[in-house]
């Protein structure tokens, strides 16, 4: 029951806690919909224009100087302020508390050596009421203190007042101080004096003004009480107040005004650094920096400049050496082809009459025939690197079905499976994929990742899957061979790298194939990716736009070995959907490349 009670109790208190916020919820839900939809703007620019300041405060850094240095200066000069104000005040009721105690001093010499102030009652109010009109007649015509006498007979402890000025109002002498006077009249201490601040008022014609009420013994019987008013004092210090406050102002506006010049003399300079270096990353290389004087950020921009002028030279060195090795590769290519098509000829002859030779001699001959076929193959990789070299490729796009494209890529990579005991697993959409694309150029990426899948799968399956969504089609070859690491999956693309170098080719691979099949995938805006594990093998991703010179913001397939599981509208053998059932699917490994490039293409595993 305790338990249940417990619960009700916390249940109770959480809906008393959300009481506030649904009583808001339902007032808004009262408001017309043209003010909610007022509110909601209004919410909505609120948090734009947070957003604005909030972007501005994190890329200026001038206005983030100048900002701290606003608020620094506030603080200091409100805490400083403050404290000179509180000083200045203390010193103005010291000085004020010194010459009234000198005054009080005065007054009670007087009043002790008047005569009658103990006598009978209408002789002691007449001599009171003299008293303290002789006393107020010190203060001069302009009223610079009032007096207040206060008796009491030795029957009552009321005490009579009299009052040098008959405007005051009784009220302005503090009863704490009367108390107070009325402790050290009885103790018969009449040496000392009591004072404490008040506020003074009159019957009519005057405003109430602070001041400083002090008092003293006269008699056992007879007290005295001057009241200064200290408006002249109030005004001083008020007068004190503002012009700290318009030089707290001035100081700080001067000081932000001299800050902000600061800075700007040392980020105006940097921030045309900065410009500058974006432009030359950009290929202006004729780019420089002004040099003003002789400072330190003149020996910046002479720096710069002289960085930029370096790195210009050593570009067009670079750039001339290139153009050099690029023109060379092309012509050495060319000229190759002649004494090749004589060889070519004279290998033909041998190789067709190797059944009349020797064996020796027949052996050479067919050595010979698959060497040049070899030879021939890697000069025509060599030229076609070098037109993608000097940016002489071009693209010849047109509507293809890629289904078909793959169908085709993988008639010569069949022959080589068989030879090797490996499946190829075609998973093809039912409907077409149909996109723009060069035909020529998509056909060879796709024959040579199935060569290497082949190739590299260890005589396992080879799974080829088709997907395509609204901007894109992807094609994803995924093998089951040895695999790479995630090192390894950078330097796939690599002209003639090879995953294991002492691993021969045994399809007679150039070494080219992934380097062209890459430069194919940038012509097409379309990305070429790999994804590789030690031990799971590998996944190659094509992905290209439907629409030729489109940009790509994503891929219909993901890369690693989840598109090897069927999807929907996935075309599967009988084979494979019984393998599906005992083979779990392998999961993302640490060679997985991670989320979709922002680039154009991407580089990704296995051998050329």
């Amino acid at each position: 029951m305790e338990g249940v009670a417990s619960s009700s109790e916390a249940a109770g208190q959480a809906r008393r806690a959300r009481a506030p916020a649904l009583l808001v919820r339902r007032a808004g839900r009262r408001l017309p919909p043209q003010a909610r939809s007022a509110i909601r703007a209004g919410r909505r620019q609120a948090r734009l224009l947070a957003g604005r300041l909030r972007r501005r405060w994190h890329r200026s850094l001038q206005l983030r100087v100048i900002a701290t240095t606003l608020v620094i200066c506030v603080v200091v000069a409100t805490v400083l302020g403050f404290f000179l104000v509180q000083q200045i005040a203390s010193g103005l009721l010291n000085s004020t508390r010194t010459a009234a105690a000198h005054q009080i001093s005065e007054g009670l010499d007087v009043a002790r050596n008047t005569p009658g102030l103990d006598g009978p009652a209408g002789t002691q109010a007449k001599s009171l009421l003299q008293l303290a009109g002789d006393l107020q007649g010190l203060s001069g015509p302009g009223d610079t203190f009032d007096v207040v006498i206060l008796t009491q007979t030795s029957e009552s402890s009321a005490f009579a007042g009299a009052y040098g000025n008959r405007n005051l109002n009784p009220a302005s002498l503090p009863r704490k101080l009367i108390a107070s006077v009325t402790q050290e009249q009885q103790q018969s201490r009449t040496d000392d004096l009591v004072s404490t601040p008040t506020q003074m008022s009159y019957l009519q014609g005057r405003a109430p003004v602070p001041g400083l009420a002090i008092g003293g013994v006269i008699s056992p019987h007879a007290q005295l009480y001057y009241l200064f008013p200290m408006a002249q004092q109030q005004q001083t210090l008020a007068l004190v107040q503002r012009a700290m406050l318009g030089g707290g102002l001035a100081l700080v506006v001067l000081l932000v005004g001299i800050v902000s010049l600061v800075t700007r003399w040392v980020v105006v300079p940097i921030r045309e650094a900065a410009e500058a270096a974006t432009r030359l990353s950009d290929g202006q290389l004729e780019q420089r920096m002004p040099v003003r004087g002789t400072d330190d950020l003149a020996a910046l921009a002479r720096s710069f400049n002289d960085m930029a002028a370096s790195l210009q030279e050593k570009l067009r060195e670079l750039e001339e050496l290139s153009q050099v090795q690029r023109q060379f590769v092309s012509d050495v290519s060319h000229e190759l082809r002649t004494p090749l098509t004589t060889i070519r000829i004279a290998a033909d002859v041998l190789f067709a009459g190797r059944e009349d030779l020797l064996p020796a001699a027949a052996r050479s001959a067919e050595l010979l025939e698959g060497q040049l076929e070899r030879f021939e193959s890697l000069l025509a990789d060599l030229l076609e690197i070098s037109r993608y070299d000097a940016n002489a490729a071009t693209l010849d796009a047109e509507s293809a079905d890629v289904c078909d494209l793959v169908r085709r890529a993988a008639t010569d990579a069949e022959q080589l499976a068989a030879r090797r005991g490996t499946r190829i697993d075609f998973r093809l959409p039912v409907e077409p994929c149909v996109a723009e694309v060069d035909r020529r150029r998509v056909e060879r990426i796709l024959r040579n990742l199935l060569d290497n899948a082949v190739e590299h799968g260890e005589g396992r399956d080879v799974v080829v899957t088709v997907a395509g969504d609204r901007d894109a089609i992807a094609v994803a070859v995924r093998d089951h061979g040895c695999g790479f690491g995630p090192a390894e999956a950078q330097l796939v693309f690599d002209r003639f790298w090879r995953a294991d170098p002492a691993r021969a080719r045994t399809t007679g691979g150039t070494g080219l194939g992934l380097a062209i099949a890459l430069e194919d995938a940038r012509l097409h805006n379309g990305w070429l990716q790999a994804w590789g594990e030690h031990g799971k093998g590998s996944v190659f991703r094509l992905t290209v736009p439907r629409v030729a010179g489109d940009q790509l913001i994503g891929s219909p397939l993901p890369l690693g070995p989840d598109e090897a599981e069927p999807g929907p509208g996935l075309v599967r053998s009988p084979l494979a959907l019984c393998l599906d059932e005992v083979i779990e699917p392998a999961q993302p490994g640490p060679g997985f490349a991670g989320p979709e490039p922002a680039g154009p293409a991407s580089a990704g595993p296995a051998s050329g």
